[in-house]
């Protein structure tokens, strides 16, 4: 072979590969979401730049044009599909009346990309830009959401999905025949069809939250899948609702529990329905082996033992039969040898003492308000699934300013603590939801920028364990985590209500090298 060959096969791959480079970094995932187009789109290259941008839109909820927040101009957002290992740039605009940021909800990113406001970044003000590196070293499914008066923002419709596909395999999916994701949420709708406003002073309805009137899936109030008879689904299910905990099922199904928020379980497992509080994902495989139309339902208990529920979309069986053999072996429970191998170590901290113990309590700065509560005193429920008339009522005078939600450390006292930690370090803490509190509920519990195991609840140990970082700590209980600190930076600790975090129900960790 000639010089002058060689030299021009030389050029030619060199301009293959700057083309290739320069097409991953304007590569845009603009406009497609995986319950729309299915899960068949490509994965964001390793090194790839997006475009992401948050602008009002109109939403159709229950026949009523309503004005709300979308990422991309839809509800929910862009996902954001890649693979184990890679890293991308984000290139965010912020293009809404009010300053926001966007936090990347379960990752181990760099700490300065967090987008928690002047903790990690300065607000984004209305037509500024913020570009994010997301790095993605854990399987799973994570979102993204606003971390400034996310009250507002997440009722709006600000929130996404990320999917993080495993390195050492093609998919998540090998095993069915379809993929949706799934955001579980309400809207508080008033009486003109318009949400129901907010404050830009303080969040309001903050002391159970802000229960929503109308629920939805996917921004949706008429969700509805389709799906061949003989199919397996894998739903990635998110509750991005305000406050609302949902106990999902698909009535008439099988359902087989597979992840949690970071991967995989050591083991599936049959189950009959998902508990999932604010931030939560979960990932379940469903077999529709009959036709007909199943709803998607929202059971929970109410105080006079019966059972209420709601409705928050279907699923339409076709009689057509599926040619796939995958339900064939959807009773198999398959054990996740890699997912044990990457717990075990972790497993002789089980019966350590907690290195910190923290209590959820609150305080009530307004006296009207607190009269009205201590009239109204009850035997509390582990889980404040909805609220009637009268909390309603109550929760309506309550503001971040009047309501004081806290994180204390038990030793000490300590409102909003924080502490120390090293790269390495292993550290079990034991949360406290304080029954005796003027207003004990549920406690969805999110750690940023690390990741953790859920050892125990109220003394019980967990045999099947998954990586997670947002726990649900009732009422009443008693929950442990195991805290692997690897990702230096201060990172927060909080309610993931919106309203209650707004109210000061925030602790940090501050982990260095």
């Amino acid at each position: 072979m000639n010089r002058k060959l060689i030299f021009a096969l030389l050029l030619t791959a060199v301009f293959v590969m700057l083309s290739e480079a320069s097409a991953s970094k304007n590569y845009q995932p603009m406009g497609f979401t995986m319950n729309h187009m299915g899960m068949d789109d490509q994965l964001i290259p390793d090194g790839a730049t997006i475009r992401l941008e948050a602008k009002p839109i109109v939403q159709n909820i229950n026949g009523s044009n309503v004005i709300m927040y979308g990422y991309n101009g839809q509800i929910p957002g862009p996902l954001i599909k890649v693979r184990q290992g890679s890293s991308i740039y984000v290139n965010f605009t912020n293009n809404l009346d009010i300053e926001t940021t966007v936090h990347w909800h379960g990752l181990r990113l760099e700490n300065k990309f967090d987008g928690v406001p002047v903790v990690t970044q300065e607000p984004i003000q209305p037509g500024e830009s913020f570009l994010y590196k997301l790095d993605f070293p854990d399987e799973g499914i994570y979102w993204y959401h606003p971390h400034i008066r996310d009250d507002i923002g997440q009722e709006m419709g600000l929130y996404g999905n990320i999917l993080v596909e495993p390195a050492r395999h093609m998919s998540m999916s090998d095993s069915v025949d379809k993929e949706a994701a799934l955001f579980l949420d309400d809207i508080k709708i008033n009486e003109s069809g318009d949400i129901y406003p907010f404050s830009r002073e303080y969040a309001n309805f903050a002391l159970t939250g802000r229960f929503g009137n109308i629920m939805l899936i996917n921004g949706e109030a008429d969700y509805q899948l389709n799906v061949r008879k003989g199919e397996v689904v894998r739903f990635y299910l998110t509750d991005s609702a305000n406050t609302r905990t949902f106990n999902f099922s698909i009535e008439n199904t099988r359902m087989k529990l597979i992840g949690g928020d970071s991967g995989r379980y050591e083991k599936e497992t049959l189950v009959d329905s998902v508990v999932l509080s604010v931030g939560e994902r979960y990932i379940v495989d469903v077999l529709f082996d009959k036709p007909g139309t199943f709803r998607i339902l929202n059971n929970f208990p109410e105080q006079n033992n019966t059972v209420m529920t709601y409705v928050l979309g279907t699923v339409k069986v076709s009689d057509e039969a599926s040619f796939s053999k995958r339900s064939k072996g959807f009773s198999i429970l398959k054990k996740n040898y890699g997912v044990t191998g990457d717990i075990a170590p972790f497993k002789k901290y089980r019966s350590n003492e907690p290195d910190y113990k923290l209590d959820l309590t609150v305080d009530i700065l307004d006296e009207e308000l607190a009269k009205e509560l201590e009239q109204m005193m009850m035997a509390f429920e582990p889980i404040e699934w909805d609220e009637d008339e009268d909390m309603a009522m109550i929760n309506s005078m309550s503001t971040s300013e009047n309501v004081q939600w806290m994180i204390k450390d038990n030793a000490t006292g300590e409102e909003k603590p924080n502490y120390q930690e090293k790269v390495g370090d292993v550290k079990k803490i034991r949360i406290f939801n304080d029954p005796g509190s003027m207003h004990p509920m549920e406690h969805p519990i999110h750690l940023h920028g690390q990741r953790f195991l859920v050892l125990t609840q109220d003394g019980k140990y967990y045999d099947n364990l998954v990586w997670k970082d947002t726990v649900l700590v009732p009422a009443g209980s008693t929950i442990d985590i195991l805290v692997e600190f690897t990702n230096p930076g201060t990172w927060l600790m909080h309610c993931h209500i919106p309203e209650h975090a707004e109210a000061g129900m925030i602790a940090s960790f501050t982990v260095t090298q």
